[in-house]
């Protein structure tokens, strides 16, 4: 018998890669989740409380991988889940039209990433690159100097 037995309780669709925060402390620059997106916040606008409700915060954000605009409107006393961003490094095993495959430098996992458009005249064997894991997916950021 436990004298506080544990309380397991998971809202997110994406296991351990979201926090919950109220949408109050939300500002610009910071990241949400808009309809299953991790998105950056560019703006917010908070309308002031009726005769019938709460102040209403209206959030206009731009997903980090696809660069859609989204916007979102809830009371102020509600929470929203944030995206947990990982970031690592890779060093580049071999190049194959726009994909490379890459192996982490902390565990040593061998994958295959997709190479942005801005990085694929930098982008070589055996260089080290930044990666993020954002919502289980990997994108490919920058070129790390040694």
């Amino acid at each position: 018998m436990f004298i506080n037995p544990p309380r397991f309780i998971f809202q997110s669709v994406f296991f351990m890669t979201t926090k919950q925060v109220p949408i109050s402390t939300m500002k610009k620059g910071s990241c949400i989740v808009i309809d299953g997106v991790a998105c950056r916040i560019t703006d917010t606008q908070v309308s002031r409380p009726g005769k019938h409700g709460h102040a209403k915060y209206r959030v206009t954000a731009v997903g980090l991988l696809d660069d859609k605009k989204r916007d979102v409107v809830m009371p102020g006393h509600d929470h929203v889940e944030t995206p947990i961003i990982e970031k690592r490094t890779a060093s580049v095993l071999s190049i194959a039209g726009d994909v490379a495959n890459v192996m982490d430098i902390e565990n040593y996992e061998t994958f295959e990433m997709k190479i942005p458009e801005e990085l694929k005249a930098d982008v070589g064997e055996g260089k080290n690159i930044l990666y993020w894991i954002i919502l289980g997916e990997r994108v490919m950021k920058q070129i790390k100097t040694e």
